[in-house]
């Protein structure tokens, strides 16, 4: 059973950043094999870094975008793009940390992010409209 304080605290960032129809399904696909991985990054990523005071959640969010791009991980690096609409980061923000990883990360990696990322962008603004049609 995990440590309630922190897993508690964990859930609450994971939620709010990565929204809860992502985390609920991943909870339900959560096997005996992986149920013990969900608690680690639970607590872990969530509960202990995330709710560090020293930086907020929006620079957290961009830098673990720049660090996802430059490692080339592209599922969570999706992820974490279309969190960008609970953390308040912007476009013009993500295409800014995206031009810092072309120097320090490479181009190729970069180049690859963009791609990925306009392509989200475009899912969410295709979500957006067939929202709005409703």
């Amino acid at each position: 059973m995990p440590e309630r304080g922190l897993y508690d605290r964990g859930m609450a960032v994971r939620r709010a950043v990565l929204g809860d129809a992502h985390v609920d399904r991943s909870l339900a696909r959560a096997s005996d094999f992986d149920r013990d991985f969900q608690e680690f990054i639970t607590k872990t990523a969530w509960g202990s870094i995330w709710t560090r005071p020293g930086l907020d959640r929006r620079t957290r969010s961009l830098l673990t975008i720049a660090m996802l791009a430059a490692l080339g991980h592209d599922g969570e690096f999706k992820l974490h793009i279309r969190a960008t609409r609970n953390t308040g980061v912007t476009r013009d923000e993500v295409k800014e940390v995206l031009l810092q990883a072309a120097v320090y990360a490479g181009v190729p990696a970069a180049n690859h992010a963009i791609a990925l990322a306009r392509s989200v962008y475009e899912e969410m603004d295709g979500e957006e409209t067939g929202a709005s049609a409703s």
